[in-house]
C-alpha cells in the first residue's frame, strides 16, 4: 500500500512543488472518505492542487466556480417539464461526478452553500422529493478565500463540520518558487500527467485505511483529547462525535500513509491541526487555530 501511496504523492509533487506535507494531508483526507477545504490567499495553487489529485487518482473531475448569484440548481441540477413526455426530466448537475472543486466557496450565499450539507454528509440529491444517489467514491475539495477579502460570505458551522479536514498551502520555498518561475507555472505539467490509480483502486485503499488497527489505549488518548475540549475554559464549544470519528478515521490515513498497520499517538498529533482548527472556536487570548491546537496537545497527556 505504501508504494501505491507514495506514487501518488510522487506524481502530485510534480505539479505542487515543494509541499509534500500537504499534500500528504489532503490524500489521507481522501483514504478517509473526507471532505477537504483549503483555504489561502489567490494564487497559492488551491485550485491546482484539486485538479491535480482528481487526475492523478484517475477520477471523474467537475469545477464549479462559486459566486454570488449562483443558484442551488446550478450545482445540484434541476427538474424540467418534457412536453413530449408530458412529464418532468431530471438534469443532473455538476455535483454528479467523483471529486467536485467548489471553487471560492465562501463567495457564494449561505442558501447555495446550504445545498451541499445533505451531499456532503449523505452522498445523495433530493429533488422534487425523488433522491438520486451520487457516484463512488465522491467528494467535495472546496478552496475559499480568507474571510476579511471582499464579497466573501462565512461558512456555516454545520457545512464546517462536514469538512474532515481544512488546509492551507501557504508561500513556497525559495528553492520551489524558483523552479515554478523557470517552468512557467504547472499547467502544462497537470496536462501531461498520467492516473497512478483509478477509483476503483482507490477504494480498494480507502477499504484497507478503514482496517488499519486501533488501540484501546489509543482510542483513550483521543477521548482525553475530545474531553478536553469539551470541559476546557479555552473553547466556545468542544469537538462534536463527528470530530471524534474525524480524527480517528484520518489518524488511521495517515498511519497507512507512513506505511504503518496501526495507529500511533504521533498521528493523531499530526492531524489534529486540519481535522480539529476549523471546529474549534477558542476563549482565550492566544490567538489562531495553529496555537490553540499547540496548547491543547500540551494539556493532555498521551
Amino acid at each position: 500500500m505504501k508504494k501505491i501511496t507514495d506514487a501518488i504523492i510522487a506524481k502530485t509533487s510534480e505539479v505542487i512543488l515543494g509541499k509534500e506535507q500537504q499534500i500528504k494531508l489532503a490524500l489521507a483526507c481522501i483514504l478517509a472518505r473526507g471532505h477537504l477545504l483549503i483555504e489561502d490567499l489567490p494564487g497559492m495553487g488551491k485550485t491546482t492542487l484539486a485538479h491535480t489529485l482528481a487526475q492523478v487518482l484517475g477520477l471523474q473531475f467537475q469545477r464549479v466556480q462559486f459566486t454570488s448569484d449562483l443558484l442551488p440548481a446550478d450545482v445540484l441540477g434541476v427538474s424540467v417539464y418534457d412536453r413530449n413526455a408530458a412529464s418532468f426530466k431530471f438534469h443532473p448537475g455538476p455535483i454528479f461526478t467523483n471529486v467536485l472543486l467548489a471553487d471560492e466557496i465562501n463567495r457564494a450565499t449561505p442558501k447555495t452553500q446550504s445545498a451541499l450539507l445533505e451531499v456532503m454528509e449523505e452522498a445523495q440529491v433530493t429533488i422534487d422529493a425523488v433522491t438520486y444517489t451520487l457516484p463512488q467514491p465522491f467528494f467535495v475539495i472546496a478552496t475559499q478565500n480568507p474571510s476579511s477579502q471582499i464579497g466573501t460570505f462565512a461558512l456555516p458551522e454545520s457545512q464546517l463540520d462536514r469538512f474532515l479536514m481544512r488546509i492551507t498551502i501557504n508561500y513556497p520555498d525559495a528553492a520551489s518558487e524558483r523552479k515554478l518561475l523557470q517552468s512557467n507555472g504547472g499547467r502544462e505539467q497537470l496536462a501531461k500527467l498520467s492516473p497512478v490509480i483509478d477509483a476503483k483502486q482507490l477504494q480498494t485503499l480507502q477499504a484497507a485505511c478503514h482496517d488499519i488497527h486501533v488501540s484501546d489505549a489509543l482510542l483513550d488518548y483521543l477521548q482525553a483529547i475530545l474531553k478536553y475540549t469539551r470541559q476546557s475554559a479555552q473553547f466556545n464549544a468542544g469537538l462534536s462525535p463527528r470530530a471524534g470519528l474525524s480524527l480517528k478515521q484520518c489518524a488511521q490515513a495517515w498511519a497507512m500513509l507512513d506505511g504503518r498497520d496501526h495507529v500511533i499517538p504521533e498521528d493523531i498529533q499530526a492531524i489534529l491541526p486540519s481535522v480539529a482548527g476549523h471546529r474549534l472556536v477558542s476563549n482565550s487570548t492566544l490567538t489562531g487555530s495553529v496555537n490553540n491546537i499547540a496548547q491543547l496537545l500540551k494539556s493532555v497527556a498521551v
